[in-house]
């Protein structure tokens, strides 16, 4: 459920996440956002941390060592022969 909530712009244009927002969206101190704007419109969305994803995020493929080592070998041949 999205929440919408009235707050103003401080000193050097500072703008203070209200305590349920930051819960609502799990935002705490040292979180990386992104910031989109527009004419009229600003849009926050959390930017989620890739080790985080990766060690306890939803599991959505499933690749062997070998395969891993596979890419990883033909990936660092293309490296080495370009020019």
């Amino acid at each position: 459920m999205s929440q919408v909530i009235k707050a103003k712009v401080g000193k050097k244009n500072t703008i203070y996440i209200p305590r349920r927002v930051a819960e609502a969206s799990g935002i705490r101190e040292g979180t990386s956002i992104l910031i989109k704007a527009g004419k009229d419109r600003l849009e926050v969305e959390v930017v989620k941390d890739p080790i985080s994803l990766a060690t306890k995020g939803e599991k959505f493929a499933r690749i062997t060592f070998e395969e891993a080592e596979r890419i990883s070998m033909g990936e660092q041949a293309e490296y080495e022969g370009a020019p």
